[in-house]
């Protein structure tokens, strides 16, 4: 029996239309802002904004699932985010958009949360990490598929905001055609409340944690703020589409081959060979090496970061700690990409645009002197999404 049923597909499909729209609003809202005159500081803001309604909405999530259920908390969220959207188009200013990017980052992280929890309930133990998978490539290829509409179409506000718009209420019509099953008839566990800080902290479990968290400064910052900094560097609108779907496209291809790594010879010696590679690809943008190697290794390996720090946290847990430790640990990359496009954008102001660069440099030396300093023994290989 195929594990692509059609609860799986038509979720894929839904999540399919909604990514278009994150990825052409994650490019646009800096460069709209940057047209505007805004200072970086501010951009930088707005752009934490989404991050922290991420965070917010990461909260509210298991709640709302416990109480509507999958399909009515997908509703729920998708207009949540489909207000955020709107709200864009009515001023344009700091603290006006501020709150709009916090509103949209709440439904945002909802509807991760609900379509993740689905497929993990529509799956078992030997199909999840297939399903998993495939959430990922729908959400890398829609990503770049967004960021390549931004070379063709028109990019001012009111051109984007309608078929944006258009494109996150079309999302809730497969959900239509199809039930998901509920989250306590699936899986009992889930209706207890999850121990969240105790995951955050366990021992064994710390370098998996503050992966995630040095996955959310790097990922959070390259998504808001280098759209800016193409912008800085005399790019046009659609020169930054192509750029930014150049760096997903490489998140994509590299993957495969780090699970398969990690799978192989342990996820201890993968992370720090990713983290290498992320200075690496960091300070070749810094001495403004070649763009396009420098931006393709930075986004193979600043991509592929999080998957394999979760499954090092997640295979350290018991099955029955793994929801309150994927809870953690997305928490965990929601605080990274909160804090990390803040100061860096502050830092980018007073300083330079190098300073993005620097920093990610910077953290992710840190974190490759905690990984060097964890004794060499290599985990166990289990199934990895």
């Amino acid at each position: 029996m195929s594990i692509y049923t059609r609860p799986v597909i038509l979720l894929l499909s839904g999540l399919l239309l909604l990514t278009l729209a994150i990825a052409v609003l994650n490019t646009l809202v800096p460069l709209w802002l940057a047209h505007a005159q805004l200072p970086t500081w501010q951009v930088g803001m707005v752009s934490s904004a989404f991050f922290a309604g991420n965070l917010l909405g990461t909260l509210l999530a298991g709640k709302c699932i416990k109480r509507y259920g999958f399909k009515h908390s997908y509703y729920i969220a998708t207009l949540l985010f489909a207000v955020g959207c709107a709200g864009l188009g009515l001023m344009m200013g700091f603290y006006s958009w501020f709150v709009w990017r916090f509103v949209a980052g709440i439904g945002c992280a909802m509807i991760w949360v609900v379509v993740e929890s689905a497929l993990m309930c529509s799956g078992s133990s030997a199909n999840r990490g297939r399903l998993l998978a495939a959430y990922m490539m729908v959400y890398y290829f829609s990503t770049v598929a967004g960021q390549l509409l931004l070379t063709t179409l028109p990019t001012a506000l009111m051109s984007v905001l309608p078929w944006a718009l258009a494109l996150v209420l079309s999302s809730v019509l497969p959900l239509l055609f199809t039930r998901i099953v509920n989250a306590q008839q699936a899986s009992p566990v889930a209706a207890r409340p999850p121990k969240v800080l105790s995951m955050l902290v366990l021992p064994q479990a710390r370098l998996g944690v503050h992966g995630c968290l040095i996955s959310g400064i790097v990922l959070g910052s390259l998504y808001g703020l280098m759209p800016l900094y193409l912008n800085h560097q005399g790019m046009n609108d659609a020169s930054v589409g192509f750029w930014m779907a150049l760096l997903v496209s490489a998140g994509i291809v590299g993957q495969w081959p780090a699970g398969r790594l990690a799978d192989r010879y342990g996820r201890l010696l993968v992370l720090r060979v990713q983290v290498f590679v992320v200075i690496l690809g960091s300070l070749a943008m810094l001495v403004h090496a070649a763009l396009t190697p420098a931006l393709f290794i930075l986004g193979a390996a600043g991509f592929t970061l999080y998957p394999v720090a979760m499954a090092w946290a997640c295979e350290k847990v018991s099955h029955q700690q793994l929801v309150s430790m994927n809870q953690a640990l997305l928490l965990s990359y929601t605080a990274g990409s909160l804090v990390g496009p803040s100061l860096i954008a502050l830092l980018m102001q007073r300083y330079s645009d190098s300073l993005l660069f620097l920093t990610m440099a910077s953290v992710a030396f840190i974190y490759l002197l905690m990984l060097l300093r964890k004794p060499g023994k290599t985990p166990n290989p289990v199934a990895h999404a």
